[in-house]
């Protein structure tokens, strides 16, 4: 799916702004999308050109007026019609973190370590924002429940995995050393 289309996805869920859209972005879609505001206000503009959302700009007293958004019959047909469409089969992953560590052999012991430790931080962070989201919403509904769960489980068997690799580094390493 493309930022246009998951604007609208979120927008079948109420009006927002676009800092509301980056919002969700940073939570609920942070470990399966990444998203910002250089992406997001242009989408929603055509969005609104192809009268897919609606935009009211809002006055509030001492601040400079914010853009609502809310997807129209013709958006939640459009997106609708996308959800039945599969055009890609396979789950694709960008990282910079996998592509860094795909030229290990190039970095001392110390900087892979150091990368794996930040992995693991990053990681941990993650579990802890999906914990709070679960904490926060007893009524999720079967969508967001499914990809949250299986945000906690890629997570956690990255974590596993990292955690195993670096301990199996950190003791090469150390008995390097000492040699």
């Amino acid at each position: 799916m493309d930022i246009k289309t998951l604007c609208l996805g979120i927008l079948t869920s109420g009006e927002a702004t676009g800092y509301d859209l980056k919002k969700r972005f940073e939570g609920t879609f942070s470990h399966f999308y990444t998203a910002g505001y250089g992406s997001i206000y242009p989408a929603l503009a055509d969005l609104a050109e192809s009268e897919m959302v609606t935009c009211t700009e809002v006055t509030e007293q001492g601040k400079p007026a914010k853009k609502v958004y809310r997807i129209t019959d013709k958006g939640t047909d459009s997106f609708k019609k996308s959800l039945g469409e599969n055009d890609s089969p396979c789950h694709k992953l960008k990282s910079e973190f996998l592509a860094m560590m795909y030229f290990a052999q190039l970095m001392d012991p110390q900087q892979i370590s150091g990368l794996l430790q930040h992995r693991l931080t990053h990681i941990e962070s993650a579990l802890e924002m999906l914990k709070t989201i679960t904490a926060e919403s007893s009524d999720e509904q079967q969508g967001p429940a499914f990809v949250r769960g299986f945000g906690e489980t890629v997570l956690k068997a990255a974590h596993d995995y990292i955690s195993a690799y670096k301990a199996e580094q950190d003791t090469t390493t150390s008995g390097h050393q000492a040699a």
